[in-house]
């Protein structure tokens, strides 16, 4: 049960190792692209290219006959990664192991929709993979096994996702073979990570400089980080934290700006209804105004 691509390399290692996958679970193809096409999400493509059956309900929290064919699966285990999905108690307690969720965090840290993002923000060293139990809660449920990797001070979303999809392909295969104990999670140190919405992409010129740093390498792409320049919304792809000092949002060079503390250089910008690129590309014909907000 998954839809992104966090989720494919936990579909392509379960099949890869053999188990029976009698039924992939995703979200409801949605209309993308131009035109407006239903297509189906990553984790539909993938079990279709698998020959795996797929089934996408909209909704399955209060859908009794969603919870009849799930039951009737006959299931051992369900192996949820980002499903998207809120699973009620009938479907939690329909597996003969119960449902396992592949959660990339360290919990009790980060429970919630955003935990990749929410690291980085925080300035967190490390994170990782949690195999857990999945219960009626927000992530509440006991661990199985955990493993952490490290966040380096240039690590992006895209970065870390991709390290964690693969620990947690790798963590579920052994969840399922070793069949470990479960340990209830710690009361201590929880925190939570709230789904991302676009306005929380909108730079803070009175924020220090590291932090809009963070907030760049973990909001890209999605939702992205933009700021107001004149009559334009440029959109920040990338850019580095530097000593510095000036009013926020005033320009200190042409590709730096002032923050609340220390200055952010602009690497990779992107004007609206263009491609982005490197900023001393774009400045060739451009100038940003002396006042960002």
């Amino acid at each position: 049960m998954g839809s992104p691509d966090f989720s494919v390399p936990a579909l392509r290692a379960l099949h890869a190792a053999g188990h029976e996958i009698v039924a992939v679970y995703a979200q409801p193809p949605k209309p993308a692209g131009r035109g407006q096409r239903e297509t189906p999400c990553p984790v539909h493509r993938a079990a279709l290219e698998l020959g795996l059956p797929v089934r996408t309900p909209a909704r399955v929290k209060r859908d009794a006959a969603e919870h009849a064919a799930f039951a009737a699966l006959d299931l051992d285990v369900a192996v949820v990664a980002a499903y998207g999905l809120i699973l009620p108690k009938p479907m939690l307690e329909a597996p003969r192991r119960g449902c396992l969720n592949i959660h990339a965090s360290l919990l009790p840290r980060w429970r919630g929709a955003g935990p990749i993002q929410a690291a980085i923000l925080a300035g967190d060293r490390e994170t990782g993979i949690t195999i857990m139990q999945m219960e009626e809660g927000l992530d509440t449920g006991p661990m199985l096994l955990r493993e952490s990797t490290p966040i380096g001070p240039r690590t992006t979303t895209p970065e870390l996702h991709d390290a964690l999809s693969a620990i947690g392909a790798r963590l579920i295969l052994r969840a399922l073979e070793e069949n470990p104990p479960a340990t209830p999670q710690p009361e201590d140190g929880v925190t939570y990570a709230p789904k991302l919405a676009k306005a929380d992409g909108r730079l803070d010129w009175t924020q220090p400089a590291e932090a809009l740093d963070r907030r760049i390498r973990a909001l890209t792409p999605w939702p992205g980080c933009f700021f107001q320049a004149g009559e334009e919304v440029l959109r920040v792809h990338a850019a580095e934290p530097l000593p510095g000092s000036g009013a926020p949002g005033t320009l200190l060079a042409p590709d730096v700006v002032a923050c609340g503390a220390g200055a952010l250089r602009l690497l990779r910008l992107q004007r609206p209804g263009r491609a982005a690129m490197p900023t001393a590309d774009l400045l060739r014909g451009y100038s940003l105004p002396a006042q960002l907000t």
